[in-house]
């Protein structure tokens, strides 16, 4: 795991922690639904950054004689888990919350101290999602934000980006609600604002456990990955085409490459062998995450006519 990935999920841990804290506080003084959707939010949150982590130091184990491979997709699948965890404990909870209070709506107590709790909230959420943005700047590399979190091979930076945003928009909703409620004295306005930062939470769990499957199931090199490759390859002066390449992450830091290369056919077997070392050395020297090549060489079949 990358230092700023690291990093943001830290500052994201203890700022959901401390906010959880103070919501749940909240909710026993005031009793608001919102409140109480939010701490539930807050608490999955500080539990799925504990999981990021977590996946990021099985993911370093070393391959062994079971994972000749690695353990590099625990991070996908420990991020998996965190949607999971996002959908029920985050937005299930917090619909069932909310259909619970229209249905039997109660008064919400002491609004001020709800709304200093809301707004010591936003303050940390905000700290949490510049810490997260901060990070990926560093990588996204002019990438649009949805495509670098459609594209981006390390798990752990989208899935803070996206709780934090969620987090910032559910806190605003719930400030909504409860303002409504304040004005109006009807207590269904706090609950109509659990049962959105529900709905909100269930849309971003779903983002999330889509894009985690992709990565889950085996995702090819990036297009920037796969241009680097193509041009080592096509670089030696030994090698006359490539035949098929395929290419495979098994963690956002390692990549397998298989390909299958016509190289000169006056080669000698020795030769042959230097040659493919060559190739291979230049491919890594041009792909360093590439951990894993295999080249096979062959000759290209001519289509009949």
């Amino acid at each position: 795991m990358q230092d700023g990935s690291r990093k943001a999920i830290i500052a994201a841990f203890f700022a959901n922690l401390g906010i959880a804290i103070a919501k749940f506080t909240g909710f026993l003084l005031t009793g608001s639904a919102g409140l109480l959707a939010e701490a539930g939010h807050s608490v999955a949150d500080t539990g799925n950054q504990g999981l990021l982590l977590f996946g990021g130091k099985r993911g370093k184990r070393p391959a062994d004689r079971a994972h000749p491979f690695g353990y590099g997709p625990e991070r996908y699948f420990w991020s998996f888990i965190v949607a999971l965890v996002l959908f029920s404990m985050g937005g299930l909870f917090a619909l069932y919350e909310g259909i619970q209070k229209v249905a039997n709506p109660h008064e919400v107590k002491s609004a001020g101290i709800a709304f200093g709790i809301l707004g010591v909230s936003v303050a940390l959420e905000t700290f949490s999602l510049r810490t997260a943005i901060k990070e990926a700047n560093h990588i996204r590399h002019g990438r649009t934000w949805w495509n670098f979190i459609r594209t981006a091979k390390a798990p752990e930076l989208p899935v803070v980006l996206l709780e934090d945003i969620g987090a910032e928009a559910g806190l605003i909703v719930a400030l909504g609600g409860l303002t409504l409620a304040e004005v109006t004295g009807n207590a269904r306005w706090d609950a109509a604002g659990s049962i959105a930062i529900g709905l909100l939470l269930i849309v971003i769990a779903i983002i999330l456990a889509i894009e985690m499957k992709g990565l889950l199931i085996g995702e090819s090199a990036s297009d920037e990955d796969l241009d680097a490759i193509n041009a080592s390859l096509a670089g030696s002066d030994k090698v006359r085409g490539v035949i098929h390449l395929r290419t495979m992450h098994l963690s956002p830091d390692q990549l397998l490459v298989a390909t299958k290369i016509e190289f000169d056919h006056d080669l000698t077997v020795a030769n042959l062998a230097r040659a493919i070392d060559g190739v291979e050395a230049d491919l890594r020297a041009a792909v360093p995450i590439a951990t894993t090549v295999y080249i096979e060489p062959d000759i290209r079949r001519q289509v009949p006519e």
